[in-house]
């Protein structure tokens, strides 16, 4: 009867520590699948930022170069140079611009010239160049005052800066609803010069133009 009762709790113990045994087994691969499962979820997170640094590590470095490449190209600058007649404005542009010259306006009085990378479209008010360049047998002042509604208006900035030691204007903002960009005026005798860029596209290559001015006083 006692030999019995010894197998029967022998057996119950054996039989609990199986359960057990079995339960922590179970536990411990549920915990160690659960970990690998983590594991590949933040690896592929790392994978993912890791490429996604590459990538933009390599945008960064295409963009450079490319615009390098672009710098370079526009190197060595041409020289412009306008009529004697209208003081002999010059100033350095890039080389793969091209320049166009408006003989009509020329010949009512207004020297106009375009210039624009690779070609010159048609010319137009509504039309974008990279440089608009305008000598008016007009005073400085009455030039100034024909841009003073846009400055009320806040569409355009106003401020002054030098060019040759003179004192001009230089506006930035909308001057209508296609362009928006920079200008300076200034005088040259009795006439007075306008140049303006279109589009903030070309902000660094026509601040970089404007160091470059000169004319004959």
């Amino acid at each position: 009867m006692n030999m019995h009762r010894y197998e029967r709790g022998a057996i119950n113990g054996w039989l609990l520590a199986t359960i057990i045994l079995i339960f922590v087994t179970l536990g411990v691969g549920a915990f160690a699948i659960w970990s690998y499962i983590n594991y590949q979820d933040a690896s592929k997170v790392e994978k993912t930022e890791i490429d996604k640094a590459v990538l933009d590590s390599n945008k960064t470095l295409e963009d450079k170069l490319e615009a390098d490449f672009t710098a370079r190209e526009k190197e060595p600058n041409r020289q412009f140079a306008g009529p004697d007649d209208y003081g002999r404005l010059t100033f350095d542009y890039p080389k793969t611009w091209s320049v166009y010259v408006d003989a009509a306006d020329t010949n009512n009085g207004t020297y106009e010239a375009y210039l624009n990378p690779v070609t010159v479209p048609p010319v137009s008010k509504t039309q974008q160049y990279a440089l608009r360049v305008t000598i008016a047998e007009k005073p400085y002042d009455e030039v100034i005052d024909s841009f003073d509604s846009l400055v009320k208006k806040n569409s355009l900035k106003s401020s002054t800066t030098q060019i040759q030691g003179t004192t001009a204007t230089r506006l930035e903002g909308s001057f209508s609803e296609d362009i928006r960009g920079i200008a300076v005026i200034f005088k040259i005798r009795d006439k007075t010069v306008t140049l303006r860029t279109d589009a903030d596209t070309f902000r660094a290559d026509f601040d970089k133009l404007l160091a470059t001015v000169n004319y004959n006083e």
